[in-house]
This record gives C-alpha cells, structure tokens and sequence, in this order.
C-alpha cells in the first residue's frame, strides 16, 4: 500500500486508522523532515500506544490524533497522500475532499485496494487490485 501511494519528500500525509503507529512512522521517515504526517484513529488506547512507540524514536514530523466526528482530519487538509488501512463500502467523499490536487489516497473498498489519483485539475483516476480484507472503517 506504501507502494501504491508513493509518499514523496517534503509531502503532507494523512493517515487515517493508524493503529499502533507503525505506518505513521513509516510514513514520517520517507516524507523525511520537511514532510508532515498526521495519522488519525478512532481507538484511544490504540491513540495512545502509537502516541507511546513515536515517542520512542525521532519523529518530530510525525503525530497521531484521536479522531474526531469528521472522517480524516479537515482542518490540517488538504494533504498529498492519504493513506486509509481500514475498509469502507464505498470511497468516502470526505477523503477525497482532503486530497490535494495532484494527490494520491490509497485504501480498501470492501475486499479491493483502491489507487486514487487526483490530478492538477482535480479529475480523478483509480486503480483496482483485489483480493485483500481488512477491517471495517469505524
């Protein structure tokens, strides 16, 4: 999925159902230091142990907030790459207004990763690979 959303230097990155921080870290170092990325999630003790394991290592650029009512995180938008590791039905339109233009989001729509690409002019492409299950967007 890292792959698939291309993450560049200096790139701002939304990363929504973080977890335990593992790809908001992973996502801190390859945007390096001046690149920002904020990784979202809707567990609090999950908030709180990813908060514990960036602490752990030098990622100034790097935080993770509890989430909110809102999908995402529209006051620091709109962002670069937009990472989304939990599936929805559908692909939420709240993302895709986040997402820059040019910007990519990658994320699971049911049991299908989805590429999307938004170009300079705002028009949208996508890309299909199946096979995967994740859970559930909360």
């Amino acid at each position: 999925m890292l792959e698939l959303l291309s993450p560049q230097e200096g790139d701002k990155v939304l990363d929504v159902g973080c977890g335990s921080g593992w790809t908001t870290a992973l996502l801190a170092n390859l945007v390096g230091k001046t690149g920002k990325v904020f990784g979202v999630e809707i567990i609090p003790e999950l908030v709180a142990f990813g908060r514990k394991n960036l602490a752990k290592y030098d990622f100034p650029n790097a935080k993770i907030i509890q989430a909110g009512a809102e999908l995402g995180l529209p006051s620091e938008a709109p962002f670069a790459r937009i990472l989304v590791s939990a599936a929805t039905e559908k692909i939420p339109e709240a993302l895709l207004n986040q997402l820059k233009a040019p910007g990519v989001m990658v994320l699971p729509v049911k049991d299908v990763i989805v590429q999307i690409k938004k170009d300079a002019t705002g028009e949208i492409s996508k890309k299909e690979f199946p096979g995967f299950v994740f859970v559930p967007l909360r």
